[in-house]
């Protein structure tokens, strides 16, 4: 779908659902916040008025008494351009919900603490129905009451903040105003099971001139699982939620010093247990006996688990001044990741078959230290501003510095976890099932830096034009130097009508992990296990297929907008736009001795069926619209308010660039499933309609969030997964039982509405359905008791 045809669709779900909104946030806080996308100090009136679409999402009354306990899951149901499903079976992708932007990767959206850039994740995602191939930032690593509001800057932003800011920017204002709150939450599936605890303080507290908030938070989420036990086709698996326990403490605070002086400092820690699924291995009379189960160890078979300890990191320490009349700030930040792997309930099949050789049962340890990963960035900032009222109608110029260091390694596991102990070829696998351990092979300690300096002006022309421009250099010091611009600007028609309009290049850089990761791991195609070794850039595989090194992407993005805001208390946006990405990484399709033979005698030498990389090989083109409105009024005796977020997208694979030596291979190179992954990363449509009604003590909504369709690729070759577009409602009530006291309840996707079913031959993930849309655990209830001290 053309990107001119998409605002006759749009206008008319205006027509169907009358007033709407994809704006969250109280329109008060509008007001009061100093929105991304602008360098000015001055606080910008509405999300109306910005030169680039911005939503601005209060996070005050989701946190006391929303239906969703973390912030992924809050912004899926808020934001239209927004994506975040919870996946399973996707090993380490299951333990860290990635979330994009307007249907992209999760890399090319740049997330942002109070301004400042907020690190990744260690986690490269492999498998899932989304975000193959991808890194990206752990939302959830924050805790919900700790955020003031969310900002989403749905425009490229590279020249302005520099690399991974393609398709857009997402900015997470924390609190630090003074009184103290805690909430206490509990919501499970309507099958269950998925237990989720939720125990949350704030604390707010005067120092001296300045303040400090301080945020604990502890959730517990059970499994989930909905698996047909029935079903000798799908087999003793575990489908549904990880099980998650996240350990929480944020702070955020500013202290005046003298003059114009002001120090500010960001400080957060998270732990996270997780666990979840992997395939199921057979048991007696299986073909998985003896060489990927012990018939003494799981005569019935056993689902192994995927356990991860996750150590995530922050701190940002500041301070503001000013310089003859310039505003500065000079800031230091640090982040880091970690994953760590145990693999429980699982054996090593060569091990046990060793033993049983000997004469022994057929023994094997049951758990194993599979090593892990970790990274780790340190941004360096200095900005400096200035405000001119008589220069040009009212100029904001900017300028500043960044200087990056990233650091990327990987661990191996224990001897156990991957080591090859039959000797005799006695037909047992080599490593823990479920999740084999990172060898010394595998192994790797990188690191690189980037400078940048950007310059940006921002410049009333008149009372009814206001253009913007900005230009970024960056140099890294893996592969060169990349300059990227913006220009922006807005055209007032009288008081209500506002048009807008941005064209600018950007780029993403490779991340580490895409160059340096590494591993030799156990894929199930159609059922079937297959050993696949993920071969790093550089390394014999890759260079043995003609590889170059990898390179930044870049992009193109237009934005064409047009604000409405006829009252204060009603409001729209519609915005087109389009993303050029040419040189995109990608996840390579699956190499094999049959469909690539020169790579037959590595493959053999290494002991796997199938290889796979990352390589620049695709362009890509987005084109979408976006539409949020809002409207509040008097209805009977108390307050209405309507909102509407109505998101349309397409991304299209435009060309495909294979080196010299995969030339002819191109179908392998991006195969229909691979190119169905980038093409279909999210649905096509994405639109959530939403009332809520405050009367007195008493407060009720309802939401209907609609998912269009969606086509994954299927393992057999010409088979499509055709998703048909589903629509669910959630509903809450919240009653102010005291001044201090609120109590909520309510239900999400009450209608129990899952995806279209498939065959789990064909699947991803080897159910009825991957994980897609709003995901596949059905309808769940939960209770909030929030209290103000």
């Amino acid at each position: 779908m053309h990107a001119t045809r998409l605002l006759p669709t749009a206008l008319a779900a205006i027509t169907l659902f009358a007033t709407a909104s994809a704006l969250a946030q109280e329109a008060s806080n509008l007001e009061r916040v100093t929105v991304i996308g602008s360098r000015k100090s001055l606080p910008a009136a509405s999300s109306t008025d910005t030169l680039v679409p911005v939503d601005i999402y209060s996070m005050s009354k989701i946190t006391e008494g929303g239906g969703q306990f973390d912030l992924a899951q809050t912004l899926q149901y808020l934001s239209p351009s927004f994506n975040s499903t919870r996946q399973t079976g996707a090993d380490g992708a299951d333990l860290i919900d990635s979330a994009a932007l307007r249907g992209l990767g999760s890399d090319q959206t740049l997330v942002l603490v109070n301004g400042k850039r907020r690190h990744t994740v260690a986690l490269v995602n492999l498998f899932g129905a989304r975000n193959r191939g991808a890194t990206g930032t752990d939302m959830n690593a924050l805790p919900l009451l700790a955020i003031d509001n969310v900002q989403v800057l749905r425009d490229g932003a590279a020249a302005q903040y520099g690399s991974d800011a393609i398709a857009g920017v997402v900015n997470i204002q924390l609190r630090k105003k003074a009184g103290c709150e805690a909430v206490a939450g509990y919501g499970q599936y309507s099958a269950g099971d998925g237990k989720n605890y939720l125990a949350s303080a704030y604390c707010g507290i005067k120092l001296g001139d300045g303040s400090l908030g301080i945020t604990g938070e502890w959730q517990d989420r059970g499994r989930s699982n909905r698996n047909d036990p029935n079903d000798e086709n799908v087999g003793p698996r575990t489908i549904g939620d990880t099980a998650v326990t996240n350990k929480t403490v944020y702070l955020n605070g500013e202290f005046p010093l003298a003059a114009e002086n002001k120090l500010y400092v960001t400080a957060g820690a998270q732990n996270r247990d997780a666990s979840s699924g992997a395939w199921a291995r057979g048991g007696v009379g299986s073909s998985d006996v003896p060489s990927r189960n012990s018939a003494a160890m799981y005569p019935d078979g056993f689902v192994p688990f995927i356990n991860g300890k996750i150590e995530d990191r922050y701190v940002s320490v500041g301070w503001k001044s000013a310089f003859v009349g310039w505003d500065t700030d000079l800031s230091q930040t640090y982040g880091s990741n970690k994953m760590r792997y145990n693999i429980s309930n699982t054996l090593n099949a060569s091990i046990a078959n060793k033993d049983l050789l000997a004469g022994g049962k057929g023994i094997s340890p049951s758990s194993f230290d599979a090593g892990g990963f970790g990274f780790s960035q340190a941004t360096t900032n200095f900005d400096v501003s200035r405000f001119f009222p008589d220069l040009l109608g009212g100029s904001n110029i900017a300028f500043g510095a960044e200087y990056r260091k990233e650091k990327y390694d990987i661990v191996a596991g224990e001897l156990g976890s991957y080591q090859d102990a039959d000797g005799l070829n006695f037909g047992g696998i080599a490593g823990s099932q479920g999740f084999p351990g990172f060898q010394p092979v595998d192994m790797t300690n990188r690191s690189r830096n980037s400078q940048a300096l950007y310059a940006d002006w921002e410049a009333s022309f008149t009372p009814s034009l206001t253009v913007d421009a900005a230009i970024r250099a960056e140099h890294y010091s893996d592969f060169g130097s990349e300059t990227t611009a913006k220009l922006a600007a807005s055209y007032k028609l009288g008081k209500e009508v506002l048009l807008r309009g941005a064209a600018s290049t950007g780029f993403r850089a490779p991340s580490l992990q895409q160059l340096y990761f590494s591993s030799t791991f156990t894929d199930f195609i159609s059922g079937e296990p297959v050993q696949v070794k993920l071969a790093p850039n550089g390394s014999a595989i890759p260079l043995a297929a003609g590889v170059p090194p990898l390179k930044q992407e870049k992009s193109k993005n237009f934005t064409l907008g047009l604000t409405v805001k006829p009252s204060a208390d009603t409001a729209l946006t519609v915005d087109l736009y389009q993303i050029n990405i040419r040189d995109r990484i990608v996840l390579s399709g699956r190499f094999t001795a049959s469909n690539y033979p020169p790579l037959a005698p590595l493959l053999n030498s290494q002991g796997v069926e199938q290889t796979a990389f990352f390589v620049n090989s695709i362009n890509t083109r987005t084109r979408g619209l976006d539409l949020t409105a809002s409207n509040r009024m008097k209805l009977g005796a108390g307050q209405l308010s309507t909102f509407l977020a109505l998101n349309i997208s397409r991304t299209t694979v435009t060309a495909i660039h294979a080196p010299a030596a995969l030339k002819g291979y191109e179908d392998v190179l991006l195969s229909t499933r691979e190119r169905l992954f980038i093409e279909e990363a999210g649905p096509r449509a994405k639109g959530t309609l939403g009332f809520e009604y405050a009367q007195g003590a008493w407060t009720g909504e309802a939401k209907i969030i609609h998912f269009g369709k969606q086509t994954q690729g299927a393992f057999t070759e010409g088979m499509t997964l055709n998703y048909k577009p589903k629509t669910s409602m959630d509903l809450g009530a919240t009653w102010q039982a005291t001044p201090a006291l609120k109590l909520s309840i309510g239900g999400n996707n009450v209608f129990n509405v899952k995806p279209s079913r498939q065959d789990p031959f064909e699947t991803d993930n080897g159910f009825y359905y991957d994980s897609v849309q709003f995901g596949l655990n059905g309808a769940s209830y939960y209770a909030r008791a929030y209290y103000r001290f």
